[in-house]
C-alpha cells in the first residue's frame, strides 16, 4: 500500500533487466487534481525548446524548456545503451495494486511512456491525461481502444452536462490522434540522437503503434470489432 489518498499518487516501476543485479525505479508522483508530475528533475540543454519542440508546439514561444523532454533525461540515462528486445522483470506498484510481467524492455518502457508523456505538461498529449489516474500498464492495442474511446465519449457527455457542444460521433478524435502521432514521431527523432542502442526508441515507436491503431479504428466506422460486445444494448427488445 502507498497510504491513504492525499493531494498525489504514485505510480512505481521497478525494472530488472536479465543478467544484472541491480533494479532501476522510477517513483512517478502526480498530482491527484491536475494530472501532472510533481517530480521535478534538474534540466538539461538539450530539452530546451529551440532543440526539443514539436513543430505543432502551441507553447513553445512561451516556455524555455519543452514539459515533456524535462521529464526523460533519466529514462534515456539508464535505457541508452540497452537493446529494445532484452527480457526485463517488472513491476508495477500503484495505489490498489500491483502488476508483475516479465518481458521486453521496449515494451516496459513503452508503458512507463504512456504515464511519463500524457501527464508531463505537454499541451498536446494532455488529452490523454484522463486515463492517467486509470493507468493500465502493458495495455494490449485492443484495450487501448476501448479505453481510449470510453474515456472520449465520457469526456463528450460532461462537456454535454457543462453546455458546451459535445462530439458524439468522434469526428475530432482522429485530429487528436493525429497530433499525438507528430509528438511522437518528434520523439523518436530526438530519441534517435541522443541513445546508443534502440530501447529508448522502440519504446515510443511502441505507443505510436497504439496511436496508428486507434487512428484505423475510427475509419471503421461501424466499430465492429468492439461492438458485438455490446450486443445486450443494441437490442431493442431488452432496453
Amino acid at each position: 500500500m502507498l497510504g491513504e489518498k492525499g493531494s498525489s499518487f504514485k505510480i512505481i516501476y521497478e525494472i530488472k533487466c536479465e543478467k544484472e543485479e541491480d533494479k532501476c525505479i522510477f517513483d512517478i508522483d502526480i498530482d491527484r487534481k491536475t494530472l501532472l508530475i510533481k517530480n521535478s528533475p534538474p534540466k538539461i540543454e538539450w530539452a530546451k525548446m529551440d532543440y526539443f519542440a514539436c513543430s505543432i508546439c502551441p507553447v513553445k514561444d512561451k516556455f524555455d524548456y519543452c514539459p515533456l523532454a524535462i521529464q526523460l533525461p533519466g529514462i534515456i540515462k539508464y535505457f541508452a545503451n540497452k537493446y529494445s528486445y532484452q527480457i526485463a522483470e517488472i513491476k508495477v506498484i500503484t495505489e490498489e495494486r500491483e502488476y508483475f510481467l516479465k518481458t521486453s524492455i521496449q515494451r516496459g518502457l513503452s508503458s512507463l511512456l504512456g504515464i511519463i508523456m500524457p501527464a508531463s505538461g505537454c499541451p498536446i498529449l494532455a488529452k490523454l491525461k484522463p486515463m492517467v489516474p486509470f493507468h493500465l500498464p502493458f495495455a494490449t492495442p485492443e484495450e487501448t481502444e476501448y479505453r481510449v474511446f470510453s474515456t472520449y465519449l465520457f469526456a463528450q457527455f460532461l462537456r454535454w452536462k457543462n453546455g458546451l457542444e459535445p462530439d458524439w460521433e468522434m469526428k475530432n478524435l482522429g485530429n487528436i490522434y493525429e497530433e499525438i502521432r507528430l509528438v511522437n514521431q518528434n520523439v523518436v527523432d530526438k530519441l534517435k540522437e541522443l541513445s546508443q542502442k534502440d530501447a529508448n526508441l522502440n519504446a515510443v515507436v511502441i505507443l505510436d503503434t497504439f496511436t496508428e491503431f486507434i487512428s484505423m479504428s475510427l475509419e471503421d466506422t461501424d466499430f465492429s470489432d468492439l461492438s458485438h460486445y455490446f450486443e445486450v444494448f443494441l437490442d431493442r427488445t431488452k432496453i
